[in-house]
């Protein structure tokens, strides 16, 4: 299955009732912002959240950046989520705690259903998946591929290690963690992650080492909490030389096409046309 993946490197979480986190999310240089309406806002401010979800992507969306939102669990709380993101004019929504692949559809049900009462295209709304269980990791597979609104997956180490009754360490994460990146790359989306635990914000050198083995591995963007560690996972997240390379030839070849008179033209084997070039100048514009 062919998906239009986002140029991901960093999703920055920021709790969506924080007015004065919203205010500044546009200044932190994440890929994506991510609007949390779970973890990060206390069951008595989520109504809050959610009835001020157009205003807050509107402002965290200023310098350019994708809008997801993270939803709740609770079917009847993650069904106004989505009502919510899809209203608001969000990118994406990061589904929680997934359960199996009838658990993706579901949700991508309630997505088009919120994207029509919202005048949407149906499909506008892209899933970021978790699994956050050791029930659930044994379906990742399935999870991975079970709809064409995922564009990423994640493991969720916290979540994760709570439900093994084991400590969030890169030992007791490493398998975990890895079997979701393969069941990402074999679903052809977005690994999401890291192996290991977040360092200390004291610790930037540690954090920038786990993120620079993770990449090796095959990881292709991170989620983070603290504007400080943006910057290190654009850095160590970034476009490879050769990817680069490749969009600068790729743009020099569509400018060629123009000049001639073509809205389409044949590339290094593939057909390239507006959309693809768009995202090639996304990727040229994030590797600095």
């Amino acid at each position: 299955m062919n998906r239009d993946l986002p140029q991901w490197r960093s999703l920055l979480y920021v709790p969506a009732s924080e007015e004065r986190f919203v205010a500044k999310a546009h200044e932190r240089g994440a890929d994506a912002i991510i609007l949390d309406l779970e973890d990060g806002v206390a069951p008595d401010a989520k109504a809050r959240a959610r009835a001020g979800l157009a205003a807050s992507a509107a402002s965290a969306r200023q310098n350019g950046a994708d809008i997801v939102v993270r939803i709740n669990r609770p079917l009847r709380m993650a069904a106004e989520d989505i009502a919510a993101a899809a209203a608001a004019g969000a990118d994406g929504v990061i589904c929680t705690k997934m359960m199996g692949s009838d658990h993706v559809r579901l949700l991508s049900e309630l997505a088009a259903e919120s994207e029509v009462a919202a005048g949407r295209v149906v499909g506008a709304l892209r899933f970021i998946v978790l699994i956050e269980d050791a029930a659930a990791l044994r379906h990742a597979d399935a999870i991975a591929g079970a709809d064409p609104r995922i564009v990423a997956l994640g493991v969720g180490g916290e979540d994760l290690a709570t439900d093994l009754g084991a400590e969030p360490t890169p030992d007791a994460l490493d398998l975990p963690k890895r079997l979701g990146l393969i069941a990402a790359r074999g679903a052809g989306i977005l690994p999401l992650g890291f192996i290991g635990t977040v360092a200390g914000l004291k610790d930037l050198d540690g954090y920038r080492a786990m993120l620079r083995r993770s990449r090796a591995i095959g990881f292709a963007c991170a989620s983070c909490v603290h504007p400080s560690q943006v910057a290190i996972i654009n850095e160590e997240y970034g476009a490879r030389p050769e990817e680069v390379a490749r969009a600068k030839r790729l743009v020099a070849a569509f400018d060629v096409a123009l000049a001639e008179g073509k809205g389409a033209v044949a590339f290094e084997g593939d057909m390239i046309d507006k959309p693809i070039v768009e995202r090639a100048k996304k990727l040229i514009a994030r590797s600095g």
